[in-house]
């Protein structure tokens, strides 16, 4: 039987859908408020995934509403049913969120009544195709949805506190949950309604009546100002108003499947599910990608960067799954941008940016696809046959390590052919990886931190004044030796000492902390750092004479020409920023950083490194700048006022209610607790040491400022000079000398090279008298000295050519505390369910490593060289017992 369609005389757009909500209840006092970026301010929360999200702190009492009443159309990214996407008819990555919302002001009967309002009488929904939910308790709903609204009670459904209960956390603000669902097959009947049966009803609009506070216990009590939060969903109304099977094919997104089936050489309507499928998982994807570009999230491999990364990575592979071998993405992404420019003109401001980000991703991913697709398809293949239907954890690793395949893409491309992925396996490996490239960073010590919580209950936290002063009189508040607390410390010895106030600055936000000394009476520290404990400076030192005591007076002096370095480091690296920002991208934003006496650091988001060129104008910029000589003006002000007048946030950073803003006006304004010079005339000059990626998507700068560019210039100096009289030239002729020099060893290492392969060849063949009959085949293992692995490779591959049907297994030590292993398997071999690369894996284990390849020829390595004489015995056992029989 078919399915029952709302009365509407025409089909309706998404974008007029859109539209009536706003106008709605813009008619009914709500202020429309424009979509907040993709990139929440909570930095709790990687993406926007629900349309109250921007009003969290306003439902959270954080902070105060500027309306009574709002309605918003938000986009939000969700990615925890990526795998549902293409598959159902309404699960997708990005949606749009027509929400109203209510700060103390209406409640449950006008949100109710609105909501039905606008459902049966604006967008003509036949009210007896409406079910409703509501909580299991909630009686007040239940009775104005009866009552009041007139929908029959069978058709008015209570639910448990996992479907109906909104909460913001175990504890703070919640409530109850009332849905509307539209019902496709009103002919089945009232009796025994399954809301989860989705072939037959969708969710649509949700309404959040949030009424209490829940406490640590779990007990609830009445809120004193009642909040509404409701959301519709637009692909989901679209699908319902323009009477199509899904959201997909909704004018939302359909122009973006068609576009990619052209590209494709596929009729949608006429393509087989499976098409279908990937055409969808593209319409979705795509759209997603445009508006998390516009908002500024570039491609990387954590984070928001990385649903990005994966969801660009996706969209090229199911491309691939219809037919789409070349790059492709920039043309489907440009329906994309058409379909949302006129709600969200941001996808259109910033298209060359999206179109740039999606072709890099694209290019990047293409070029190691299809290398990693081969190793895929060996590892599914050897896989399918195994007792386990498992992918190794440690070949996931491999696939995402080296060929940039997300875990997600392993899993989804296994699943596809029955298999499983040891994501433990694959966790275990990304683990290592993780500690093997860890960086030491010094931290106070773990029994400092915990003798600071106890003493946090006795003494009053620290007080800067190094805004304004160099020196102090300080009262000694506490002192602790090797992370115990102690009344006094000798001579000698090393401390951490907290101050009642103090100009020294504790490491944060990037600039290390202070030196200088703290002296009394007939005591004299050496302070060396200072860290930043909670509310607590921890001066850490060595005490150089006399004896400390908790309660003494001392005066705190900090090394002025430290601190100097340190502000003229800092300063420039605001104006870096400033520059990079309107040199190269105004979207540049800051990803770490570090200031230190001799040097600075900046890493920033941006996917391509910087030509010469351009580090040069930024360069040139910084210091024309410095030259102009700009005044500092710094400020403390609310947060939402130098957000308001421009000033530069870190992501991420959590910022209180007054912050501190160090503007250099016309040229740079940041939030920043920092130390600055006064005037940029006082930094003197600023180089670019050098510009390099750290990560994907993620540049590093590292440069100095003031004195240290006269130390780093002696430095480069001396060496040229030292060059010029090695290679006899003057400084101008280096690089041609240099060139020349390399060129020539280039050439000789070939030769080199050359003789080596040669000389193997010699060696191996010398090796064929030891080759051992089994039957029809031959084996021969044996160890050639000090070949490359190269040359050892080729040396496997005639000796193989020339023994005919058979293996050959061959090992060496090219150098001290290297080894190196090739096995080459003829194809009679491999029939009897050998393969080179997983029996010289398990070999070089022995070793102490590891490798692999192809079935008929593989090489791997090893780091013990004494184990190689018992590698090559194991290798020729096992060659014996599974070739003899």
């Amino acid at each position: 039987m078919a399915k029952s369609k709302p009365s509407t005389a025409t089909v309706i757009t998404g974008a007029q859908i859109r539209q009536t909500f706003l106008d709605f209840y813009a008619a009914r006092g709500h202020a429309i408020k424009p979509s907040a970026s993709l990139v929440p301010e909570d930095p709790t929360v990687l993406l926007t995934i629900a349309g109250m999200l921007p009003f969290k702190p306003i439902f959270l009492g954080q902070r105060p509403a500027d309306v009574d009443r709002a309605t918003t159309s938000q986009k939000c990214i969700r990615t925890n049913d990526i795998e549902n996407v293409g598959r159902t008819a309404r699960h997708h990555t990005f949606f749009e969120m027509l929400g109203n919302f209510s700060f103390g002001d209406y409640f449950k009967e006008q949100a109710i009544a609105w909501a039905w309002e606008l459902s049966t009488e604006v967008f003509k929904l036949p009210p007896e195709q409406l079910v409703v939910s509501v909580f299991r308790e909630d009686d007040d709903a239940f009775a104005i949805w009866r009552d009041q609204v007139g929908v029959p009670t069978h058709r008015i459904i209570r639910m448990g506190e996992e479907d109906n209960f909104w909460a913001s956390g175990p504890t703070g603000p919640c409530g109850p949950c009332s849905e509307i669902y539209y019902d496709f097959h009103p002919e089945r009947g009232d009796d025994d309604i399954d809301l989860e049966d989705d072939s037959r009803f969708i969710e649509f609009y949700n309404l959040v009546f949030m009424q209490y506070n829940r406490d640590a216990a779990g007990n609830l009590t009445p809120l004193q100002n009642q909040n509404i939060d409701t959301g519709l969903g637009l692909e989901r109304m679209a699908q319902i108003l323009q009477q199509v099977p899904n959201n997909y094919e909704t004018d939302l997104i359909l122009p973006i499947i068609e576009t990619a089936a052209k590209l494709a050489g596929i009729d949608y309507a006429k393509a087989d599910e499976k098409t279908k499928v990937s055409l969808k998982v593209i319409g979705d994807h795509v759209r997603a990608v445009v508006h998390m570009i516009a908002d500024g999230i570039t491609a990387s491999n954590v984070g928001r960067g990385y649903v990005l990364r994966r969801l660009i990575r996706r969209v090229v592979r199911h491309g691939r799954l219809i037919g789409i071998a070349g790059a492709f993405i920039s043309q489907v992404a440009e329906t994309a941008i058409q379909l949302a420019e006129a709600p969200f003109p941001n996808t259109r401001e910033r298209e060359s940016t999206i179109k740039a980000e999606l072709d890099r991703e694209e290019a990047r991913f293409l070029e190691t696809l299809e290398r990693g697709e081969k190793l895929l398809a060996d590892i599914l293949q050897r896989e399918a046959k195994s007792k386990t239907q498992q992918i190794a954890g440690t070949d996931a690793f491999v696939l995402y390590d080296t060929y940039g395949f997300p875990l997600e893409l392993t899993q989804e491309i296994a699943e596809e052919q029955g298999l499983t992925v040891d994501v433990a396996g694959f966790e275990a490996a990304m683990a290592e990886q993780r500690q093997r490239s860890k960086e030491a960073h010094e931290t106070i010590d773990l029994t400092v931190q915990g003798s600071l919580d106890t003493l946090a209950e006795h003494i009053h936290s620290t007080t800067f004044l190094g805004y304004t002063d160099a020196s102090s009189t300080s009262q000694v508040a506490a002192i602790l030796v090797q992370g115990e607390s102690v009344d006094q410390a000798e001579a000698g010895q090393e401390v951490q000492i907290v101050l009642d106030q103090t100009p020294f600055y504790a490491e944060s936000g990037g600039q290390i902390g202070d030196r200088g000394y703290l002296s009394g009476e007939s005591v004299v520290v050496r302070i060396q750092d200072v860290k930043k404990d909670s509310d607590f400076f921890v001066h850490v030192g060595r005490i150089e004479r006399g004896t400390l005591t908790v309660g003494a007076d001392v005066t705190a002096q900090i090394d002025r020409a430290c601190r100097r370095r340190a502000q003229a480091n800092h300063t420039a690296t605001h104006l870096l920023q400033a520059a990079l920002k309107k040199l190269v991208d105004p979207d540049i934003s800051q990803a770490g950083s570090l200031v230190a006496f001799d040097r600075l650091r900046f890493d920033f988001n941006c996917p391509r490194a910087l030509s010469a060129e351009e580090i040069q104008q930024v360069e040139e910029q910084v210091n024309t700048w410095i030259a102009e000589g700009h005044a500092a003006e710094v400020a403390v002000m609310p947060l939402e006022d130098a957000k308001a007048k421009g000033a530069i946030a870190m992501f991420g950073e959590k910022y209180s209610a007054e912050v501190r803003v160090i503007d250099f006006p016309g040229v740079s304004m940041e939030l920043c607790g920092g130390t600055h010079v006064s005037n940029t005339a006082e930094i003197g000059l600023f180089k670019i040491i050098s510009e390099t990626g750290v990560a994907s998507g993620v540049r590093r700068i590292e440069a100095v400022a003031g004195p240290a560019v006269l130390e780093y210039l002696n430095v480069r100096d001396a060496v040229v000079r030292e060059l010029s009289d090695r290679f006899k030239a003057k400084p101008e002729e280096l690089t041609d000398r240099i060139t020349t020099l390399q060129t020539d060893l280039k050439t000789t290492q070939k030769e080199l090279e050359t003789l080596k392969s040669d000389l193997a060849v010699l060696k191996s063949d010398q090796l064929l008298s030891q080759a051992e009959s089994l039957g029809d085949l031959k084996v021969l293992v044996a160890e050639l000295e000090a070949v490359s692995a190269d040359a050892l490779k080729t040396a496997a591959e005639r000796l193989l050519q020339k023994l005919g049907a058979g293996a050959v297994v061959l090992g060496s030590v090219p150098e001290p505390g290297k080894v190196s292993l090739v096995a080459a398997f003829s194809p009679e071999v491999i029939e009897q369910k050998l393969q080179a690369g997983k029996f010289i894996g398990g070999i070089a284990k022995l070793c102490g490593g590891g490798g692999g390849g192809r079935p008929n020829l593989a090489q791997a390595g090893g780091r013990d060289p004494g184990k190689l004489a018992e590698a090559l015995e194991a290798a020729k056992q096992q060659l014996v017992a599974a070739l003899g029989a």
